[in-house]
């Protein structure tokens, strides 16, 4: 792998280690210490992540724009700011207000990262994608671990190290990301073309992707929402729910030389991966929802993993195949729109569903969404198919 891929993975394990002290236990903490429902809880965590949407779209654009070093070392800046301030006031306002700027801030970061690793490794392909993933669950695994032992003292600390690994992502971006090549805003886009657009084809094949790219997220984000305060209603500890995301973590990163000879299968039909993710999801849940004891969540969250190290890498993977010419960034912001949008809708239907009628009903409306992810998954290169394509719509490394 190239020297300034590296420095892409070892700042986004540093920058999601420090969001991992903080994001499994949003919920908890808003419902156990600032006494507010899992309704309101569930509106808390839509505002940081409806704010990290529109920062996930204006990150992708100001990379085609301005480039990535500019346009990450913007977000740090603002999520820096916003996590000084969480530190020192974190009652309930500040802490609304704090976590909302927080996800705008850290929202602008991740399109660049994700199209700099494109743009530093073409040739990788879906590698480049999957050492991003991985640097990434490499912080979670850090992250979390470090933050349940933490805030079994004191949520205090939790806000302080969260800012501390920030202002070391900062340092690392600063000195860092300088030299590291993206000059897609230097490049003629099919925004700056006198001629119009007529063919949306691969757009609209993206966009259907995501469709279930967010309902997977839906499904997704309720372990860090109402199953991450269902788990305590059990007398599971936060430590051993902590721990959770540390196997969570852990196996992604350990497993992935297994899992990159199982991909060989795929290489000719990432679709079929997808799929089969998904239905590993269904699984998940359906042991979830049976799980009384920390065996049952820690057997049910070893079978997501599986399921998201199938599906996350690869939606990036056809997002960049899919853009065209100077507008990777972009593109790369929607599927990190796509996502974070998930993470906005989640806790919020899923609070509200359980507050109303319950854990069951959670569950099995999960069950639903999933299912229609397999569909549009399915669906998404079905126009593709019948234009001429530069590659075969089989995204081949």
């Amino acid at each position: 792998m190239p020297r300034s891929l590296w420095l892409l993975i070892i700042g986004m394990a540093v920058n999601v280690t420090g969001s991992s002290f903080l994001w499994p236990l949003n919920a908890i903490y808003i419902h156990d210490h600032l006494g507010k429902s899992l309704s309101i809880a569930g509106f808390v965590l839509m505002l940081n992540s409806g704010a990290s949407v529109i920062g996930n779209l204006i990150g992708g654009s100001l990379f085609d724009k301005i480039g990535g070093y500019k346009s990450i070392l913007l977000g740090i800046g603002i999520t820096v700011t916003a996590l000084t301030g969480l530190t020192i006031w974190h009652d309930w306002l500040p802490y609304v207000i704090f976590l909302t700027i927080i996800g705008f801030g850290s929202g602008i970061i991740f399109p660049s990262m994700y199209a700099m690793a494109g743009s530093v490794w073409k040739e990788g392909g879906r590698k480049a994608f999957n050492a991003i993933y991985v640097a990434q669950n490499l912080g979670v695994a850090v992250g979390s671990t470090l933050g349940g032992f933490v805030a079994s003292y004191s949520f205090q600390w939790i806000f302080l190290a969260n800012t501390l690994m920030y202002f070391i992502f900062l340092f690392i971006a600063l000195f860092g990301y300088r030299s590291i090549k993206s000059d897609s805003h230097m490049q003629p886009t099919v925004l700056s073309e006198k001629q119009p657009i007529k063919d949306y084809t691969k757009l609209y094949a993206l966009l259907t992707l995501c469709i279930g790219y967010l309902l997977c997220w839906v499904g997704y984000v309720q372990w860090q929402a109402t199953i991450s305060t269902y788990t305590q209603e059990l007398n599971i500890s936060l430590k051993q729910y902590s721990f959770l995301w540390t196997v969570n973590g852990a196996l992604i990163v350990l497993g992935q030389p297994i899992l990159n000879r199982a991909l060989k299968s795929f290489e000719k039909n990432i679709k079929l991966q997808m799929v089969i993710g998904m239905l590993i999801f269904i699984g998940s849940f359906l042991v979830a929802a049976k799980a009384e004891a920390f065996s049952g969540f820690m057997t049910a969250m070893v079978i997501l993993t599986i399921g998201e190290m199938l599906i996350w890498p690869a939606v990036p993977t056809i997002a960049s195949k899919l853009a065209p010419k100077g507008r990777d960034g972009f593109y790369q912001g929607i599927v990190n729109s796509t996502a974070t949008g998930g993470r906005m809708i989640g806790p919020v239907l899923g609070g509200l569903l359980v507050d109303l009628y319950g854990m069951p009903m959670l569950f099995t409306v999960l069950l639903f969404l999933i299912g229609i992810s397999i569909v549009t998954t399915l669906l998404y290169d079905r126009k593709l198919k019948v234009i001429p394509q530069e590659e075969p719509v089989s995204f081949r490394n």
